[in-house]
């Protein structure tokens, strides 16, 4: 039998046999059932937005900033060049500065945390302001005053004068499971609040390039200019994150956003509400992540994955006298680390003269140490 008549019978077999396969319908009862999950769904997405929204706020910032400074710079030297000099005399150097102020607005989002009037909100949203505004969903407005921020974790912390504030509920972000639900609000059209929901597509994101210190929750809840510094939610309509950035290579929305854990932005409010500034903890090493190359090397299990490998110790440093290099620290305080990023925010958000107790392998011996962590302003 050739192939043109194999072709020809197969051909007659799916004729005769496709009809014979039942196609199974939805009873009108169980169509019913599917609908109603839908809008129980609706439902719990209209509740949690009722539940968060008040506290949700508009924030609006004037930016003053030096315009030309290139052009200013390149001017100066040309007026300053000796020929110039003595072809016009002495004093060209004091030629006026012509420098414009150029007035500039932004605008982004954030959230009430308590009644006494303080505001989370992203550092970018309010960095170099002049003046920030921030409009309540009831429509009032106020000046807020900028209490802190810190520019390596892109948090803000501002405060308005007013009673009778709602307050949104914080959550709990270390509990977080990829797949969960997740919801963002925020302005991204100026006043206009909006809703959009996903999923946690991953935690513990880090080396994305945001910020300095990232430890992001990934959702592919949309996230646009404007809605920076307002609240991821879970379905309970808790805060778990500040929605800070998305990624695009369109600069359009792409399914990848990030936001900053919300137990991390509240270390960091905390701070920020106390001394006006973040100070961060120092424990004097760098860290990286180990490799599976090296892991084998070592002759280390897969325990060891996600331990963060010291590859240099600061002279003087809190970790010199306990720590060396080729130590593979695998948890601090007896809880399990995911990383040298995730060590190194841990330990930054610290209190500085916190005693934390550092397990680690050396040369394949399990040793434990504790450390009293300093504070410094330079990165380690």
């Amino acid at each position: 039998m050739n192939s043109l008549q194999i072709r020809t019978l197969l051909s007659i077999f799916l004729v005769i046999t496709i009809p014979l396969i039942p196609f199974t319908s939805i009873g009108a009862d169980n169509i019913d059932a599917k609908i109603a999950t839908l809008i129980d769904t609706a439902e719990a997405f209209q509740a949690v937005s009722q539940k968060a929204k008040d506290a949700v706020v508009y924030v609006y910032v004037k930016k003053v900033t030096a315009d030309n400074t290139a052009e200013r710079n390149a001017s100066k030297e040309f007026f300053n060049d000796p020929l110039l000099n003595n072809f016009f005399g002495e004093g060209t150097n004091n030629v006026p500065d012509t420098r414009d102020k150029q007035t500039t607005y932004a605008h982004g989002s954030g959230f009430i945390i308590n009644n006494n009037g303080y505001i989370l909100t992203n550092s970018h949203v309010i960095n170099n302001a002049e003046e920030v505004t921030v409009r309540l969903i009831d429509k009032r407005e106020f000046t807020a005053r900028i209490i802190g921020q810190d520019q390596k974790s892109d948090v803000a912390l501002i405060k308005i004068e007013a009673e009778d504030l709602p307050v949104i509920s914080l959550g709990d972000s270390s509990s977080l499971k990829v797949g969960e639900w997740a919801i963002a609000i925020g302005s991204p059209f100026e006043m206009i609040q909006t809703v959009t929901a996903g999923i946690i597509s991953a935690t513990g994101r880090s080396s994305v390039g945001i910020s300095e210190y990232e430890d992001f929750i990934q959702t592919d809840a949309a996230i646009n200019p404007g809605n920076s510094g307002g609240p991821l939610l879970n379905i309970h309509g808790q805060v778990i994150g500040i929605n800070t950035a998305f990624m695009t290579q369109t600069g359009g929305y792409m399914g990848v956003g990030f936001a900053i854990p919300i137990n991390m932005a509240n270390i960091i409010a905390e701070r920020l509400q106390k001394d006006g500034k973040m100070t961060r903890a120092w424990l004097g090493v760098a860290l990286k992540d180990i490799s599976p190359t090296l892991l084998k090397a070592k002759k280390l299990n897969s325990n060891a994955n996600n331990a963060a490998l010291v590859s240099k110790i600061r002279e003087n440093s809190p970790a010199s006298s306990s720590l060396q290099v080729e130590d593979l620290i695998v948890s601090m305080n007896d809880i399990g680390i995911a990383g040298a990023a995730d060590l190194r925010n841990r330990i930054a958000l610290s209190a500085p003269g916190t005693t934390i107790t550092l397990q680690f392998l050396r040369d394949g011996q399990k040793m434990s140490t504790t450390v009293a962590l300093g504070a410094k302003e330079a990165e380690d």
